[in-house]
């Protein structure tokens, strides 16, 4: 894996995390609006939009440099949009990062010859 592609991956990990906290937090403030004064929906709204947009984008980077298939793609945009999907995400591309790692320094020391 080359730095480019590890950076694109390791982007969206940051962002996976913090994207998901942001919709718990939008839903729970759109259930306090409807049931208390209490409405910090605009503010949550923008801050979930924003990291939502980063998201989109570092994933459509990301995919265009590893290469994932459609199904792979596909499934982590999906992650997006679920509430909790981020956390399933980041620990997902954590892994597969980590994987990637692994199958570098395999090579290099002769033990693969992929």
């Amino acid at each position: 894996m080359d730095l480019k592609t590890a950076t694109a991956i390791r982007r969206l990990r940051l962002v996976s995390a913090p994207e998901a906290v942001s919709f718990l937090i939008l839903l729970v403030c759109s259930v306090l609006k409807r049931t208390t004064d209490f409405n910090a929906v605009p503010v949550m709204g923008a801050i979930h939009g924003v990291l939502f947009i980063l998201y989109v984008i570092f994933w459509a980077d990301a995919w265009n440099r590893t290469k994932w298939s459609f199904g792979t793609a596909a499934l982590y945009f999906i992650l997006s949009v679920l509430p909790t999907g981020g956390f399933f995400a980041e620990r997902k591309l954590r892994r597969e990062a980590e994987n990637a790692v692994i199958a570098e320094r395999a090579r290099k020391e002769g033990i693969v010859n992929a």
